[in-house]
This record gives C-alpha cells, sequence and structure tokens, in this order.
C-alpha cells in the first residue's frame, strides 16, 4: 500500500522557520537537488524543503508537527549511502544533519566520546587523535556518524573491531511524536530491560532519528603492519581468509581484492601489484615482539596456500598509501571506465561459506556472460560484486546477476546486505530473509510511527 502524504504548505513552511530559525529553512533549487540523490544508482527524489536542525529539540519538534501533519521526513547524514538509504522518495521534509557536528564531550578515561550526529567519522577520529584515541569502524567515506548507526555501517577493521552496532553504547534519539529519550548507557555492561539501543542502530531513520551518540574508542595501536600477499587464483586467495581466520590471528583488516582491481590500483594509484589476485591485511599490537610472531604465522600461511609474494610493510607511509588506494577503489574504478555506471552489491556470509559464495560468483561470470569485480571485507565474511553497466540491457542483466548473488548468499546462511542496509534496492529480499520476522518489524514500525513518517519507502518493500 502507498502511503499517502500532505504537501509541504506555505503555512508549514512558517512553522518550521518559527522552529528552526529562516537560515535553517530552504525551499531554494540548489539546496533540494544536493539532497535529492545519494551516491547509488537509485534515481533522485527532491525532497520540498531542506531543513538543518542545530539542536536535538528542534529535530524533535520537527517530527512532532510533521507527524501531526502528515508530512514525510527523511534524515541525512551526508550522502554517502549506496542503497538510496537517504532519498526523500515521497518529498516532504528533509532533515540534514549537516550542522549538528560537534563532539559535545570526550571521556578519555572511559575510552567513550559523545558526539552530535553529523559529525564525520573521519573529522572525528582527526580531533581524537590528540587523546591517542580512536573510533574504528570505517566505511571508507566521510560518513556521519549518525548516518553508520543509522545503517549499521562498517568498513575494513570490522573483522577486529565490529561494526557500528558494537561501538555505541548510548543514544539519544526523537520519536516522530516528538518525543526525546536516550537509550543505551554509558556504562560498558547493560541488562536493564529491552535493548533500545541496537533497536535503532540499522534502521535506516525509520523508528527514530539520532541526535547524539555516545561510543566506545580504543587506543591507537603503538605498532602497526600491512600485509600484501598475491595468488595465482581467487581460489587460493579466499581459501587464504579461511586459513588466517582459523589461525587464531586477529587482523585489524583482511581484505579480498580481484586481479582487475589491482591492475586498476596499481596504474592509478601508483600502488605496486601484479595484476593477480590479492589479500591485503593489516594487524595491530601493543609490542613489536608480538606484532613480528603474527607476521610470521602470516607468511608462512600465504606460502602454505601458493602465494606467489607476500610482502609486510610496518612503514607508516607506504601502509597508509595502501589503504588509501583501497579506499579510494570505486573511485578509481569509475575513472577507468568513464563510459560506465557501476551498481555495486553488498552481501555477507559465514567465513566457512565464503569460498563457496566466491566460487558462485565466478562461475555465474562465465555462465551468464556478465561482467563483474570483486572486492570485499574477507576477513568477516562480506563481499561487495560490482557490475558496471552503460545500458539498459547491460543493467537489467546487472540486476538478474544480482539477485542471483543474494539468493545464493541467504542459501549459504548469510544476508542481503552486510553494511550499506537495506535502503530502497534490497528491500524486496526482507520478506526472504526474515520470513514471519518482517511482520514484527512492521508491527514496530507502526507502534512507533503510526502516520509513516520516517523515511518512508525503505526498507520495507511496498506493493
Amino acid at each position: 500500500m502507498t502511503a499517502q502524504f500532505n504537501p509541504v504548505t506555505p503555512e508549514i513552511i512558517q512553522q518550521l522557520i518559527s522552529i528552526l530559525g529562516a537560515e535553517n529553512v530552504s525551499t531554494a533549487r540548489a539546496d533540494i537537488d544536493l539532497h535529492a540523490k545519494d551516491q547509488s544508482q537509485h534515481h533522485a527524489s527532491p525532497a520540498e524543503v531542506v531543513i538543518w536542525p542545530v539542536s536535538a529539540q528542534q529535530a524533535a519538534d520537527v517530527l512532532k508537527l510533521a507527524s501531526a501533519s502528515r508530512i514525510p521526513v527523511t534524515p541525512w547524514g551526508v550522502g554517502t549511502g549506496l542503497e538510496g538509504n537517504a532519498i526523500p522518495l515521497y518529498g516532504g521534509i528533509l532533515m540534514s544533519f549537516e550542522r549538528m557536528n560537534q563532539i559535545v564531550e570526550v571521556h578519555a578515561d572511559d575510552f567513550q566520546v559523545t558526539v552530535q550526529p553529523g559529525i564525520g567519522h573521519k573529522d572525528l577520529n582527526a580531533q581524537l587523535s590528540r587523546y591517542g584515541l580512536f573510533f574504528p569502524p570505517d566505511p571508507g567515506a566521510n560518513a556521519t556518524v549518525g548516518g553508520m548507526l543509522a545503517n549499521n555501517a562498517a568498513g575494513i577493521r570490522t573483522v577486529k573491531y565490529g561494526a557500528s552496532k558494537d561501538n555505541v553504547l548510548r543514544m539519544q534519539v526523537a520519536l516522530a511524536d516528538g518525543r526525546l529519550i536516550t537509550v543505551g548507557s554509558r556504562s560498558v555492561k547493560q541488562s536493564a530491560g529491552y535493548d533500545l539501543l541496537h533497536l535503532f542502530v540499522g534502521s535506516e531513520g525509520t523508528l527514530g532519528v539520532i541526535t547524539e551518540a555516545t561510543l566506545k574508542l580504543v587506543p591507537v595501536p603503538q605498532f602497526m603492519s600491512a600485509v600484501v600477499a598475491a595468488f595465482p587464483s581467487v581460489k587460493a586467495a579466499i581459501e587464504t581468509v579461511v586459513a588466517v581466520r582459523g589461525s587464531g590471528l586477529e587482523p585489524a583488516a583482511l581484505e579480498f581484492v580481484d586481479a582487475s582491481h589491482c591492475h586498476m590500483l596499481s596504474e592509478a594509484a601508483g600502488v605496486e601489484l601484479s595484476e593477480d589476485p590479492h589479500l591485503f591485511m593489516e594487524f595491530h599490537a601493543a609490542q613489536e615482539a608480538t606484532l613480528e610472531a603474527g607476521l610470521e604465522i602470516v607468511k608462512e600461511i600465504c606460502q602454505e596456500m601458493g602465494a606467489l609474494s607476500v610482502r609486510a610493510t610496518a612503514d607508516t607511509a607506504e601502509r597508509k598509501k595502501l589503504w588509501h588506494a583501497r579506499h579510494h577503489s570505486y573511485e578509481i574504478m569509475v575513472r577507468s571506465h568513464p563510459d560506465k555506471q557501476f551498481f555495486i552489491n553488498d552481501v555477507a556470509v559465514p567465513i566457512s561459506a565464503y569460498p563457496e559464495l566466491i566460487a558462485f560468483v565466478q562461475a555465474m561470470k562465465v555462465e551468464d556472460q556478465v561482467t563483474a569485480y570483486m572486492i570485499g571485507h574477507a576477513g568477516d565474511g562480506n563481499i561487495h560484486v560490482e557490475f558496471p553497466f552503460a545500458t539498459r540491457e547491460e543493467y537489467d542483466k546487472a540486476m538478474v546477476a544480482n539477485g542471483k548473488v543474494v539468493m545464493k548468499a541467504l542459501e549459504l546462511g548469510g544476508t542481503c546486505t552486510g553494511e550499506h542496509g537495506v535502503g530502497i534496492g534490497k528491500a524486496k529480499y526482507l520478506p526472504a530473509e526474515h520470513g514471519p520476522a518482517l511482520d514484527v518489524m512492521r508491527s514496530l514500525k507502526q507502534t512507533l510511527d503510526p502516520n509513516g513518517i520516517l523515511n518512508p519507502g525503505k526498507i520495507f518493500p511496498e506493493g
């Protein structure tokens, strides 16, 4: 059933101005167009007004007004989503948190920080460096903390430090009826009542809007080393992933990069890589001897699995260059194919099933004659299959292939989305993944947002 909403009238605009101030309300076409689309391939959809709350109470007051008036509200961090999570499908109000971007308090002795939702995680870590601490989840782009929590973003360090959900202790959330509630606690151990904290994490702004968060921090490691290993085949590289994870070592990052990506990174980013499947690894330790012992084990594992080459470096500049290339692999791929657009698949499976998933993708590419590149957070069973397209026919073919990869991941006990969230594109797979549990999610949505104003069109399949 399609939701029924009311338009944003001049009277509503005046009420928004009274809540936020004229400088924080805009109907200018430039502002609306800027917030009509994220980095995904989903179509742009303009809001009717863009607003910038500067306090939690302002955000809550806007939601109360919107719910009473049946006007949709779509939260916006910085627009780095890849599943259309922040696209305002039904127009209405686009609530940007770009002006709520401050650190509220650093609790250095507790290894915690309290922040507003609009601060970018890279900006946050730059400020935390003076305390010798950092917030570990790293999705690559300078995503906002609020957006990361709303999507349960992850990234290259998930294998050691966990996803966003594992690194948050407390949040303040604005509900659709205008209430501001606190969920969770600054205590690391919590068992008082329902775990509402993790109900809102990953809910993509459909149950409430995050207005503040207290995050876990970890000390910046004293010793770090990167390992790059090339393999003669994808099979050998993926089997090495399982071997490294089974060895008892704790890599901080364990990434799979296929031969095509290695070629592009070598040409565009100046990283010395042969045109073979590679694993990028990083290890952290408090003592140099511990780090060196772990590296020796990794080298032995790679060599036993038939690695063509294995090299390690503790040089900070070289290590940063490697991860800068990995983080910018998508942009490099796009620049290398100026006549193409890309659809990025995102699935995850148990680590034991990872080799079977990758083998399935390899076979599908041949059988269906579809072009696809692979890169992913192999250490936690997450893969991104990237499909280039230039025509409608190629796009349709990519969507069929994407659906096959998703269903294979589900068959293997995995998920349709490891870190990008459901948004628009993955909603149709949720019945297959969750079954009757999806009805429970709908019931929660109805309870917390009876008028359906919070980020409508996301998570739940329509029609």
